[in-house]
């Protein structure tokens, strides 16, 4: 039997002559207090959305909606942000009102898993930042209602129900933020989502990384074409090799492919700064310790909802203030 290891734990057993890097955070204290903002309730209902919380007068058949999309986006964002039920995220948002002396009434559970079906959510602020961006897109499997792996374990059912999602997740590397985002089935391929998630993006890209599924000519083409000038770092799988022009007019995977062959992968990794790409991963496991491993909702597009509701939730967390952090020994 053939074991494959990949290319980073190849020098696995002699790393531990090489000295971790170590970092120290040099703003502590705004630091801190954007983390306990992120419990502020003002934070997450704001005047405007009182303001604007009945739905506009439409002249459609039928009976007109009772509350604006803003009303509902809010309720909706605060069972994100406090792991609440719909009961009782009605309970919370009617509790708050009280203490703000708001006479408004709180759509019911109903309303809201009714109306959270193909939602609009209000539109991100505009970027602040003008540079190009640095975009890093990666995958993770997300839970959805179902028995899971307990009952299968220990009773041997086999679960019928489709007990996983896969959320789509694009960063910005240069501010933090996510600039796109996608829920999908567990069966879609992740090269596939590729143009529905540049399609969020505003404005222009300058690097492109993704690991090795998103390898192949449909996805760079996707992206040379949209974007002059990107640079794609993306890595060729091992049996790869150039194209029969790699000679005369290499691409840029071709060249990928002859620099790992001349000086190995890490060598490669280290010249293109794919190392970059872990901070998507990151980004995988932040989703799943601050909003959570399980989706609630039981529908497609409620739960479409529920994941850019959390995207947007982890923007407004960033948005409150980042670690800054500086080297302190290599």
């Amino acid at each position: 039997m053939k074991i494959h290891f990949m290319p980073f734990k190849a020098n696995a057993d002699r790393r531990h002559k090489f000295a971790k890097a170590k970092y120290k955070v040099t703003n502590w204290s705004k630091y801190n207090e954007s983390l306990r903002r992120r419990g502020d309730v003002t934070v997450w209902i704001e005047e405007s959305a009182a303001k604007a919380w009945f739905a506009p007068e439409n002249q459609r058949r039928g009976r007109p909606a009772k509350f604006s999309e803003l009303a509902i986006e809010t309720c909706l964002q605060i069972r994100v942000v406090f792991g609440l039920a719909l009961r009782q995220t009605q309970g919370f948002v009617r509790s708050v009102f009280h203490l703000m002396e708001l006479v408004l009434p709180v759509p019911d559970f109903s309303t809201l898993s009714r109306r959270a079906d193909g939602l609009k959510l209000s539109k991100p602020k505009p970027r602040t930042n003008s540079e190009p961006v640095a975009l890093v897109i990666d995958s993770t499997g997300v839970k959805i209602f179902g028995a899971g792996e307990w009952q299968e374990t220990k009773h041997g059912t086999r679960i019928k129900r489709r007990t996983w999602r896969k959320i789509h997740l694009g960063l910005d590397l240069n501010t933090g933020e996510i600039v796109c985002s996608e829920l999908t089935e567990d069966t879609v391929a992740d090269p596939t989502v590729v143009p529905d998630l540049l399609d969020q993006v505003e404005g222009p890209v300058a690097t492109f990384l993704g690991d090795g599924a998103y390898d192949g000519f449909t996805t760079r083409q996707e992206i040379a074409k949209r974007y002059d000038g990107v640079e794609i770092i993306i890595p060729p799988p091992k049996t790869a090799i150039p194209g029969p022009q790699a000679a005369t007019a290499p691409t840029a995977r071709d060249r990928d492919i002859l620099a790992i062959q001349k000086n190995g992968r890490m060598s490669w990794q280290k010249q293109t700064g794919y190392g970059r790409r872990s901070r998507g991963e990151t980004l995988m496991g932040r989703f799943k310790q601050v909003i959570g491993t399980t989706l609630r909702s039981r529908k497609l597009n409620n739960q479409r909802t529920e994941a850019k509701l959390g995207v947007a939730v982890l923007n407004t967390m960033t948005a409150l203030g980042r670690a800054a952090f500086e080297k302190v020994s290599a």
